[in-house]
C-alpha cells in the first residue's frame, strides 16, 4: 500500500464504528467512512470533543452537526501548498488527504524532467493535484465539469501564491473535452484522472465509472505525446479494484507507449492503532 504519511496539517487520529475521527489543523471533524467495518474501543477524548460530526440521513444524504464553534472555511498547509477547507454535503471538506501519496509522484516527475512538462488534469476538483504539479513547474491544463469546483481550485492557487503559473482552468464535461483536444491536436506529457463513481456533467451528461472508464481511458490516452512521462487513473469505486486500472491502463498504453504499469491501494495512517486506512486505489504508468 502507498501511505499518505507526510501531513502536518492533517490527521486521522482513530477510526472505528464506521467512522473517521480527523485533525484538519485546529479543527475536529467525526466523518462516516464505510470502510471503516470494526468497532474497536474509542479510547481518544477527540470523540467526545469535535467541532463537528456528519450524520448519514437514512433517506440519503445527511447533515453535519455542529459541537462547536466551526469557521465557514479554514485553511490547511501541504508541503508549500494551501488548500481552502470546509464542511460540505456528502461529509466533504474539499480535500482528499490520502492523495498526498500521488501529488508529491507528480512533484517528482516533473522536478525530475529535463524539460517543462503539460500536464492534463481531469475531474481536477478542488486542484490539489494542479496545484502540486503547478508548484513543481509543469504547465497545467485543469479540467472539471462544477464551476465552483474550480472556482474553488482557483482559489486553492490564489492561497498557494501560485496563481501566476501557467494554468488553464476550464469548465466542461471531461469526455467533451479529451475530444476537442484531440481534434485540435493537442497533447499532454501527463494525465491525471480521477472520475467519480457516477456524476452529471454540465448539461446533464451522466456519467458511470464502471460502464465508461476503460473507453475514456482509451481515448484520453490518444492525447499522451510521444515521450509521455505517466499516466494516473484513481478511483474510490469498490468495483474497481487496483488490478483492474492495471490491467485497462496495460492493456490501452503499455502497448503502445512501452514502460511500466503499477498499482496499488493507498490509504492513511491512524495515529491511536498505529495501522493504515485503505481509501482508494491507483494505477499508474509511467515511461522508462
Amino acid at each position: 500500500m502507498r501511505i499518505a504519511d507526510k501531513w502536518k496539517d492533517y490527521e486521522l487520529i482513530d477510526a472505528s464504528g464506521g467512522e473517521r475521527l480527523e485533525r484538519w489543523g485546529e479543527i475536529i471533524l467525526i466523518r462516516p467512512d464505510p470502510q471503516v467495518i470494526w468497532n474497536t474501543e474509542r479510547k481518544n477524548p477527540l470523540w467526545q470533543n469535535a467541532h463537528a460530526r456528519y450524520i448519514r440521513s437514512s433517506k440519503g444524504g445527511g447533515n453535519w452537526q455542529v459541537f462547536r464553534k466551526l469557521p465557514d472555511r479554514w485553511n490547511i498547509s501541504y508541503r508549500e501548498l494551501k488548500f481552502n477547507v470546509r464542511t460540505m454535503g456528502f461529509k466533504h471538506t474539499g480535500v482528499f488527504p490520502e492523495q498526498g501519496t500521488n501529488w508529491d509522484f507528480v512533484t517528482e516527475k516533473i522536478k525530475n524532467s529535463d524539460r517543462q512538462l503539460n500536464i492534463l488534469n481531469l475531474f481536477g476538483y478542488t486542484g490539489c493535484a494542479t496545484l502540486s504539479a503547478l508548484s513543481a513547474g509543469a504547465r497545467v491544463c485543469h479540467v472539471d465539469a462544477a464551476k465552483g469546483m474550480v472556482q474553488w481550485a482557483r482559489d486553492n492557487a490564489t492561497e498557494s501564491k501560485i496563481a501566476d503559473r501557467p494554468v488553464r482552468w476550464i469548465v466542461d464535461d471531461c469526455i467533451k473535452f479529451v475530444e476537442r483536444e484531440l481534434r485540435r491536436g493537442n497533447r499532454y506529457d501527463g494525465i491525471i484522472m480521477d472520475p467519480p463513481s457516477y456524476g452529471r456533467g454540465p448539461s446533464g451528461e451522466v456519467w458511470k465509472l464502471e460502464d465508461s472508464i476503460y473507453s475514456f481511458v482509451e481515448l484520453s490516452s490518444r492525447l499522451l505525446s510521444e515521450d509521455a512521462k505517466f499516466f494516473i487513473l484513481n478511483s474510490y469505486t469498490a468495483g474497481l479494484s487496483p488490478s483492474v486500472m492495471e490491467y485497462i491502463l496495460s492493456s490501452v498504453i503499455k502497448p503502445k507507449m512501452g514502460g511500466t504499469v503499477s498499482c496499488d491501494e493507498i490509504g492513511l495512517p491512524v495515529t491511536q492503532s498505529g495501522l493504515v486506512l485503505p481509501c482508494g486505489s491507483t494505477a499508474i504508468w509511467e515511461s522508462k
